[in-house]
């Protein structure tokens, strides 16, 4: 705006003008006494007027400084009060980015548990695939699949992953028993360009490349891969604890057994300057226990691989 004085020099105004004394100001804008009468001194010659005027060994206001002083503390006090209600709103509400599939697999049917240990915490999950800018997308915390390593993020981890290559029992009745992974590479396989095809074949020491397989549907989300296979559409290569549930239950079984850790692992992140924001700190002490206790409650590795 044309014709405002340097916004320094008006907020060591407005607490000289508040507390009428330069070293209390200086106390509490952090700075010496000599720069508080510096910039009082800076903002009276732009004004061209004086604005306080020495009674003894301290200061009051003049007639034309209690008259801006009005105006400008009425000013600072609107600002503090929408930086504070605007701290407050950003306090009592968690924004979690995840995956799709994470958030409808895992995290929507766990996540009720954290809200009724934080009552006063609203929660909101943004489920997208593309991996978002947390600052951007106004996300207070995140649960990512990779190596940990996103720039200007800090990362825990919460447990490495084990891929199977899942299907129906009716499925594998009309088509098995599958001898090996060679066998199971000519057969027709859910997203066969998928990656995690690619790292499950080249675990299980089969260097053909898995899109020269039989064409699949190709399916853009784990949900979607699972539920396909369960209905009898093909095999899926998926992340196994995620289908954890459905294994047991006799939904869902691996068409050839076998033990593949990913090459990507589950990580909460956050902002370093977030680390020990309470509802930050909240979640990510309450996922990591999480993901403890069903590490703990899986001895043997059936469904996910031990940390290190």
């Amino acid at each position: 705006m044309y014709g405002l004085p340097p916004l320094s020099a008006v907020r060591v105004f407005e607490a000289a003008a508040r507390l009428e004394n330069f070293t209390a100001a200086a106390q509490e804008l952090g700075m010496t006494q000599a720069a508080v009468s510096y910039q009082v001194k800076l903002l009276e010659q732009r004004l061209g007027l004086s604005l306080f005027q020495r009674v003894g060994r301290k200061v009051a206001l003049t007639d034309k400084g209690r008259e801006i002083a009005t105006i400008v503390t009425r000013a600072f006090d609107q600002m503090r009060q929408g930086f504070a209600a605007l701290a407050q709103d950003d306090a009592t509400v968690l924004t979690i980015s995840c995956t799709n599939s994470f958030a409808h697999l895992w995290l929507a049917t766990r996540i009720g548990a954290f809200q009724m240990r934080h009552p006063g915490l609203a929660v909101r999950i943004q489920a997208e695939d593309a991996v978002v800018d947390l600052a951007r997308a106004g996300v207070d915390v995140a649960v990512r699949g990779g190596k940990g390593d996103w720039p200007g993020l800090e990362a825990k981890l919460l447990t490495h992953n084990r891929l199977a290559p899942l299907c129906s029992p009716a499925w594998l009745a009309r088509h098995g028993p599958i001898a090996d992974a060679d066998a199971l590479h000519a057969m027709p396989r859910l997203s066969p360009d998928d990656m995690w095809w690619h790292e499950w074949f080249a675990a299980m020491g089969v260097e053909a490349d898995p899109a020269d397989g039989p064409p699949g549907i190709a399916l853009d989300s784990q949900v979607m891969e699972g539920r396909a296979a369960m209905a009898g559409q093909g095999v899926a290569t998926v992340n196994l604890f995620l289908w954890k549930a459905e294994v047991e239950a006799g939904l869902l079984v691996q068409a050839v057994p076998s033990y593949v850790r990913e090459l990507a692992s589950y990580w909460v992140v956050y902002p370093p300057h977030a680390r020990n924001t309470p509802k930050v700190k909240a979640f990510r002490d309450w996922i990591s226990a999480q993901f403890a206790a069903e590490i703990a409650a899986d001895p043997q590795g059936a469904y996910l691989p031990k940390n290190g």
